[in-house]
């Protein structure tokens, strides 16, 4: 159904960058780091709640890279094929860790990074990674900030319609475009925190299923790219967390899938952790 996806790299296949890309994210101790939000622009003080993940064995070691959420001094949200087969994970929350990956210890942890357990939704499929593609970081000391990104009430998303006026806010990390080799994927990877505003192209459809959305991901409106798996699109101009991340249909262009995390299933067991819209 879905072609690639825009978190990581599985573990079972590895993929080169002018493959077909069944998946968007990157092991660390591959060739290629993660990317980001396209035809976007720095988020700078925007967003401070959205943070940067690697995850991790239980032993510390790291594996990939994903976007994410703070939905409460102690959670942090993402994509479920983020946390799936990952342990630990290390989260940064730098407007600009490219900088100070030298201070910051990036990508094996650092003064101003946060540690926490990784939590994939008990019905996730690897297999069949835009269903139930939610999971949480729960740290393991809270973090204070002024604002938490918040939860959409229950079925919130279905009221809305596909057309220019209907916009998310996607954030991320990483670059802004694909790139034809490893080395220049490798030269460009900045790890800024990047923001765009994708329309609605599909909700409720044949294609989407109830549990997701396509947005557009083109040089007018931007879009995600590789490694902004688990990062937030927030309804419109809102800290409302409507769908992570998830997948997409051509390379960095055409659109973006996310999955919704309105539906009953994913608030209850969000819920577990304590948060609730």
């Amino acid at each position: 159904m879905f072609q690639w996806r825009r978190g990581r790299e599985t573990r079972r296949r590895r993929i080169g960058i002018g493959a077909a890309l069944a998946a968007v994210g990157v092991l660390l101790t591959g060739v290629a780091p993660t990317a980001a939000i396209t035809n976007g622009e720095p988020d700078g003080d925007g967003h401070p709640y959205v943070g940067l993940m690697v995850a991790q064995t239980a032993a510390g070691a790291p594996l990939w890279r994903c976007s994410g959420t703070m939905i409460s001094p102690t959670v942090y949200l993402t994509a479920g094929h983020c946390t799936y087969g990952a342990d630990r994970a290390e989260i940064w929350f730098e407007d600009d860790v490219q900088s100070q990956s030298a201070a910051l210890g990036y990508p094996y942890g650092g003064a101003t990074s946060v540690s926490g357990t990784a939590y994939t939704h008990p019905d996730y499929d690897d297999a069949r990674f835009w269903l139930y593609d939610v999971g949480v970081v729960v740290l393991d000391e809270p973090v204070d900030m002024d604002t938490y990104g918040k939860l959409p009430k229950l079925d919130s998303l279905d009221k809305l319609k596909p057309r220019a006026s209907t916009t998310f806010t996607a954030v991320g990390y990483g670059l802004q475009k694909a790139f034809p080799d490893a080395a220049a994927w490798k030269d460009q990877a900045d790890k800024i925190r990047m923001v765009s505003t994708p329309r609605l192209i599909q909700i409720n459809t044949g294609y989407t299923g109830p549990d997701s959305l396509l947005l557009s991901n083109n040089a007018s409106t931007g879009g995600t790219c590789f490694g902004d798996s688990g990062g937030p699109n927030f309804v419109g101009n809102s800290n409302v967390v409507g769908a992570v991340t998830s997948f997409g249909g051509q390379i960095c262009a055409g659109f973006g899938g996310v999955y919704r995390v309105d539906r009953a299933d994913d608030l209850a067991w969000l819920a577990t952790f304590g948060v609730t819209p």
